[in-house]
């Protein structure tokens, strides 16, 4: 296991690398970029970016022509940027600031992408954490009681509204809360945006902790609606194979009680491979799952933290943010392939 582990670890490297400059490269070459998205702010209303750009007569921009604004301006917008410099030299510059983690500053942010993802961060994790662990304590008694049951009305019944809560999408879901629990059209029970009440700082511990459970209790609410199912079906299906496997009927002909095949031998079997999957769970809930549900809520993770960068052509962020979520996606694969091995030492990566 240690060879495959050690393998697993070098294509990281290659792995990181074709990532970044697939989408280096593909971000070059859209429409519009920070220049032009910085030109834009200044025929509008000045920038915090702006004012950092040292030696600009701002008399330029009122001398700006029909087609566009001064070119002298342009070209001190462009060095400030950094896009005076030729595409590839910029690209190796990336590389090498990326082999020491250095992600470099936020165009628009005014701060370092590090500084930011770590601000960001525990919004997201909070998010993360807490919906995969109620995706968790839902779908798996739920699967059980449903393989136990399978056939049944409960079965039948169960299945149908998975099956439409499935069809829901997240954001629609989410929306729906809102305008039911939040906005005051029925019930007004929840707030409708942000992680904490604006007297926080004042509250003691306890309170602190309960007025952040009741900021997250409709945005988790909507990502657990939006992916258990899944894993109930998952976990219901693992428990039917096991079922039929010949240590069940062995266990069975030597007359044990069904509740001690069932929880004491099907269940450690069966939840092998949900076990296994928890921690690629969170990972996909963290950085995937709630990018509609933190803009939504106007919560200020690292969802909304990368839409914002998106619109604003933000490319530090985009790819600081892009190769951190990437090394930490493949080291956890890594991990959930040591975990399966850990569960169940029949599984062999190495003579695959």
């Amino acid at each position: 296991m240690l060879t495959y582990t050690f393998k697993r670890l070098l294509l990281i490297i290659p792995t990181l690398i074709g990532i970044i400059t697939l989408n280096f490269f593909i971000i070059q070459f859209t429409p519009t970029g920070p220049v032009e998205q910085m030109i834009a702010q200044l025929q509008g209303h000045t920038s915090s970016k702006m004012d950092q750009i040292s030696g600009v007569n701002q008399d330029l921009v009122e001398d700006k022509d029909k087609f566009g604004i001064d070119a002298e301006l342009r070209a001190e917008i462009e060095k400030s940027f950094g896009f005076d410099k030729p595409i590839f030299e910029r690209y190796f510059d990336m590389l090498k600031n990326y082999l020491i983690f250095d992600l470099g500053d936020s165009y628009f942010h005014n701060k370092p992408v590090w500084d930011l993802i770590i601000e960001k961060m525990p919004v997201s994790i909070s998010l993360g954490i807490l919906s995969t662990l109620l995706i968790y304590f839902i779908s798996i008694p739920l699967g059980v009681l449903k393989a136990v049951k399978n056939g049944s009305k409960f079965d039948i019944y169960t299945t149908t509204i998975l099956a439409i809560g499935t069809a829901i999408p997240t954001f629609l879901f989410a929306i729906f809360l809102i305008i039911i629990f939040s906005s005051g059209s029925f019930l007004e029970l929840f707030p409708m945006r942000g992680l904490v009440s604006d007297n926080f700082e004042s509250m003691n511990y306890f309170e602190k902790i309960a007025d952040w459970i009741w900021h997250l209790t409709l945005p988790v609410t909507a990502l657990v609606i939006g992916s258990f199912a899944t894993m109930t079906m998952l976990t219901k299906n693992s428990f039917l194979d096991e079922v039929e496997k010949q240590y069940v009927v062995t266990a069975r002909s030597k007359g044990l009680k069904e509740s001690d095949i069932l929880y004491k031998h099907v269940f450690r079997n069966a939840m092998l491979i949900i076990i296994a999957g928890i921690p690629s769970a969170i990972i996909g809930i963290l950085l995937t799952g709630s990018v509609l549900i933190e803009i939504i809520f106007s919560l200020d993770g690292l969802g909304l933290l990368g839409f914002e960068s998106i619109l604003n052509r933000d490319y530090p962020v985009i790819f600081g943010t892009l190769y951190i979520f990437t090394l930490i996606s493949l080291i956890v694969n890594i991990i959930t392939d040591l975990v399966y091995r850990f569960i169940d030492p029949r599984i062999d990566f190495e003579t695959r």
